[in-house]
């Protein structure tokens, strides 16, 4: 008997070691992909042309994944009310989420790009609560601490956008020549930092929208990887038409480096479905609010990457992405809390199978 226990402790502390690894190597894995992406807009890419090759990699990736595991849940024929949340999913977490992300990249860094999505659990919170997903009781310690987590997260949001932004004055020659003024070296603001804060801002909250719409598309079409290989090939569909309407033609600078396009397509829908699937399994081993926690692990990355790029960072973009963890990891404890304690009284727990995304 203590051997068995003994193994048993031996193979779970395996596991741990396997999923803190892998959760650390998934975010290694979406720095990467935020500084490559970045690199590949400096050469001339667009955004909607990433969207279109990376949406269609990832349903090919997916697809036969989907075809094996998931054939036995897809319903006989698929109902009006699903058809259009997969549309609306398609437009939404694919086309309109993506293409706003790179061009936020585009105009501000990777760093900027992985630290904005640390605001999705406070924003889900917010339109799960309007939805009467989420139970607030004010008197809860544990709601108040996931209102000011998200508070603090808006905040830290808003700062890192603003200091991101803020640039020396450059000296121009009149400033040389009025050198006895005290207010030479006044900071301004770089425009498109903040447009592209705006961005990517516009992004999360399209993510959290569409994250709790798939919790309601879940529910009756429970095959995730088939649902993301589905909104993946209509989102690549609708992101040409969206290429179209913009530009009124499709975007042949993509197949100058058609190859290496084709190449980097396949290899991130491959690692993102990768990605998805250990995430997956780690939340069903662990829990949401584990898997949670490790996402600030990309920003450092990238951050520290952007730097070695040339890319300029201050202190008080620091501070405001110190702020937003901090507000991030509130909201994580609360929801970790919560779901502790309705599961000690028997009664429903807030991280229920059936509604994983919410958290």
């Amino acid at each position: 008997m203590e051997m068995s226990s003994g193994g048993g402790g031996m193979s779970s502390a395996i596991e741990d070691v396997i999923i803190m690894g892998g959760l650390i190597g998934v975010q290694f894995v979406y720095a990467g992909n935020a500084v490559l992406m970045s690199f590949l807009m400096a050469l001339g890419l667009t955004p909607l042309t990433l969207v279109i090759f990376t949406s269609f990699a990832t349903f090919l990736v997916l697809l036969p994944f989907s075809l094996y595991f998931e054939r036995t849940k897809w319903p006989r024929k698929f109902s009006l009310k699903f058809v259009i949340q997969l549309l609306v999913l398609s437009f939404g977490g694919v086309t309109l989420f993506q293409s706003l992300f790179l061009r936020g990249i585009n105009l501000t860094s990777p760093a900027m790009g992985t630290a904005m999505p640390n605001l999705a659990p406070g924003l889900i919170f917010i339109i799960a609560w309007t939805f009467g997903l989420e139970k607030v009781d004010l008197s809860c310690t544990y709601s108040k601490v996931k209102i000011i987590g998200t508070m603090v997260c808006m905040i830290g949001a808003f700062t890192m956008s603003i200091m991101q932004s803020v640039t020396p004055h450059a000296a121009t020659a009149t400033d040389t020549q009025s050198s006895q003024s005290p207010h030479t070296h006044n900071p301004t603001f770089d425009s498109d930092k903040i447009i592209g804060s705006l961005y990517l801002m516009a992004a999360v909250f399209m993510l959290s929208c569409t994250i709790v719409l798939q919790a309601f598309t879940l529910g009756d079409f429970p095959a995730p990887m088939t649902l993301s290989a589905l909104t993946s090939l209509l989102g690549a569909i609708t992101t040409i038409i969206a290429q179209l309407l913009e530009q009124r033609s499709f975007d042949a600078s993509s197949f100058v480096n058609f190859g290496a396009l084709a190449s980097y397509s396949l290899l991130s829908g491959g690692l993102g479905g990768i990605c998805l699937s250990f995430n997956g399994w780690a939340l069903k081993k662990r829990g949401p609010v584990l898997v949670s926690m490790f996402s600030p692990v990309a920003t450092v990355c990238s951050l520290l990457s952007s730097l070695t790029l040339g890319y300029s960072t201050n202190l008080g973009s620091i501070a405001g992405m110190f702020l937003m963890f901090t507000g991030l990891y509130f909201v994580l404890w609360a929801k970790g809390k919560e779901g502790y304690a309705n599961f000690d009284f028997g009664s429903e727990s807030e991280f229920d199978a059936e509604k994983p995304l919410l958290s």
